[in-house]
């Protein structure tokens, strides 16, 4: 005769929970609340109906989990939905800066844009283009990566893999006081003495200096903490064979961090592409195509931007914000460039 064998009781340890329609029902209520307040006044704008829906929600989501759940889960609950406010609050304005951009610079993002300059264009006629600032933001900024990216890295390589005394510490604070460089700084210096001092004139090559001044701390920095990252047991399993130090720096260390350096590299030339001050001092500017950065004025379309948004016209401004959409995408194809060699670097190391 075979006995029933009786279910354990339920167990105490697993707290109730709010329903799952719950923040659903918060949401139409705060909504429901806020247009009140609309209709009286106090949230007669967007920013206000949207600051006092949210209010609402983390209000009433508060309470309803404190007197659910207790204060651990409700306080849980609002720092989470904090956060994500957080994140919210600072997606919209750079969604609706990029959407904005898309939507005005669309009028003149046509073949024209890109295959004429503005050489004998009046401020007020439609046509023209920025193939003159094109080309010259190509350049400057090549010219910059030339200078920057050696140097950056050798003085990264030099701190971490030599520098152990004052002098170390002495190029770290340097370094680190260029990270906060104003830009305008840079084109002071290049402007007084490549240009006032040496004589030089003003050249799209002056303003690749100024480039490569604001680029050089970042790629610094950034090459400096990937090889840091790289394990000390790959130096040391090198030196054991009896490597040369710089043989494993030029085979081990470098190789390894190469996925990171070349993401600071693209960092730096996105952070100078869009640079305006230091190429207004020292290029000039023209409206004229110069291929050759090293004799005469030279354009860029930080520069183009800001010159035509300055003028007190339609067409001019149109050209301004396709110019800002070009720069944009100019940014987003050099981020996209690092991510392939980084994706195809590490397929080939197997990784």
């Amino acid at each position: 005769m075979s006995t029933a064998t009786a279910l354990p009781p339920p167990s105490t340890l697993v707290g109730r929970k709010l329903p799952r329609w719950t923040p659903a029902a918060l949401v139409a209520g705060a909504l429901a609340i806020a247009g009140v307040l609309a209709v009286l006044g106090p949230a007669d704008s967007i920013e206000g109906f949207v600051l006092w829906t949210g209010s609402l929600f983390l209000i009433g989501q508060t309470v309803a989990s404190f007197a659910v759940e207790g204060g651990r889960h409700a306080r849980d609950r609002l720092v989470t939905s904090l956060i994500y406010t957080s994140f919210v609050i600072t997606v919209i304005p750079l969604v609706s800066v990029l959407i904005l951009t898309i939507k005005n610079g669309m009028a003149r993002f046509d073949s024209s844009f890109f295959s004429s300059s503005l050489r004998n264009i009046a401020a007020t006629n439609a046509g023209g283009g920025a193939y003159h600032a094109l080309v010259g933001t190509i350049e400057q900024v090549l010219i910059a990566t030339a200078f920057a990216v050696p140097v950056g890295i050798f003085v990264a390589i030099y701190l971490v893999e030599f520098g152990t005394g004052g002098f170390a510490r002495t190029v770290s604070t340097f370094v680190d006081v260029m990270t906060g460089l104003p830009s305008i700084v840079a084109g002071l210096f290049i402007l007084s003495f490549w240009i006032l001092a040496l004589g030089q004139g003003y050249s799209g090559f002056a303003g690749a200096l100024a480039l490569a001044i604001l680029m050089l701390p970042i790629v610094v920095r950034s090459t400096e903490e990937m090889l840091r990252l790289v394990p000390d047991a790959l130096r040391e399993a090198s030196y054991a064979l009896g490597v040369p130090r710089w043989k494993t720096i030029v085979r081990i260390v470098i190789p390894t961090a190469l996925p990171g350096i070349v993401t600071g590299v693209m960092l730096g030339v996105a952070r100078v592409a869009g640079e305006t001050a230091p190429v207004l001092l020292v290029t000039f500017g023209t409206n004229s195509i110069n291929t050759d950065p090293f004799s005469g004025p030279q354009s860029s379309l930080p520069l183009f931007v800001y010159q035509q948004a300055g003028l007190p016209n339609q067409v001019a401004i149109d050209r301004a914000w396709t110019g800002a959409l070009t720069l944009i995408l100019f940014v987003m194809l050099l981020n996209l460039a690092a991510r392939l060699v980084t994706y195809f670097w590490r397929a080939r190391m197997g990784r």
